[in-house]
């Protein structure tokens, strides 16, 4: 990856040249695209996750929002602390760095991030997993056999090793394409920590808690002890659990 930075007033675009040397023609508002007729699918988060098609390729385009308490008062307003201090700074070079331990995530194209005064808003644009339905899609369809259950384990504990923490990992942010490989997404306030077993096993009972709550919002959701363990194990296989 190359990474370049465009600096426009109070305006940055973090790119990568190898992808794109004119990043201003990317576009990081979803109007920019729905006027080009090149949105062709979007999901709902904590907002609106945009699918867009450009040159024959398939991007994702998010905005940050806050949750919780706080996002009463600033939806998508962030505080300025610098440059590398910002969520899409942070998570752009993440991606980058997993990428090339050869981790299974999105590859990051740019981030756009609009500095006002003491805040800042910004938006991140990654290339498009293709062929891919989220884990909770998945499992209110149909089982997944015991070896799906193994594999999503295995992926887990190999970012666990590379001291990657996921802030928000949940059935949602987990892919699974059509030749059967899992797949992380949304890094955002994601870092990288020294591996220990107590945050990993708490990022674990995050995924957890995210099946059960799923499972007890749907009549037919088919998850289940058993497919839980059959995670572990997979998992397991690094001597983690």
């Amino acid at each position: 990856m190359k990474a370049k930075l465009l600096k426009q007033n109070r305006t940055y675009i973090l790119y990568d040249a190898d992808l794109d040397e004119n990043p201003e023609l990317l576009g990081f508002d979803a109007k920019y695209w729905a006027a080009r007729s090149a949105i062709v699918g979007f999901a709902e988060g904590r907002g609106t996750t945009f699918f867009v098609q450009f040159g024959g390729v398939d991007y994702v385009l998010r905005h940050y929002r806050r949750g919780g308490f706080i996002a009463r008062y600033s939806e998508d307003r962030y505080i300025w602390t610098g440059l590398k201090q910002t969520r899409a700074w942070r998570e752009w070079h993440l991606l980058a760095w997993m990428r090339e331990k050869g981790l299974p995530v999105p590859q990051p194209v740019a981030v756009r991030i609009k500095h006002a005064w003491l805040t800042y808003t910004a938006d991140i644009m990654t290339r498009r997993i293709p062929q891919t339905t989220t884990l909770a899609e998945e499992l209110s369809r149909h089982a997944l056999t015991e070896g799906y259950w193994v594999a999503l384990g295995n992926m887990l504990r190999r970012f666990h090793q590379q001291g990657v923490y996921h802030a928000d990992l949940n059935a949602n942010n987990v892919l699974l394409d059509a030749g059967g490989r899992f797949y992380l997404i949304d890094f955002d306030r994601g870092r990288l920590r020294k591996a220990d077993p107590q945050w990993q096993l708490a990022n674990l009972a995050r995924l957890r808690r995210s099946l059960d709550k799923l499972k007890s919002l749907q009549r037919n959701y088919y998850f289940a002890e058993s497919d839980w363990q059959k995670l572990l194990q997979g998992y397991d296989s690094a001597g983690l659990v």
